[in-house]
């Protein structure tokens, strides 16, 4: 992935999460792997989280701990 060198790293993963939830690429309950977010754009864990707090907060994920982040239902 091509970054713009004017936002965040997090912001510009979290657009490319959220259009794969809006198409139905990622669907209901589709397991938000932190370490393969990581390798795919080759980012530090603590920018994925950051990708996964704004999800959870839009209310796009749940979060259980010891499970994983999960696409919710909308």
């Amino acid at each position: 992935m091509d970054y713009d060198p004017t936002r965040p790293k997090w912001t510009q993963i979290a657009d490319v999460l959220r259009e794969r939830i809006a198409s139905g690429e990622y669907p209901v309950n589709h397991l938000i792997s932190e370490t393969r977010l990581e390798q795919e754009f080759g980012v530090a864990r603590v920018t994925v989280r950051k990708v996964t707090a704004a999800l959870r907060k839009e209310g796009l994920i749940v979060t259980t701990p010891g499970m994983g982040s999960f696409v919710a239902r909308q």
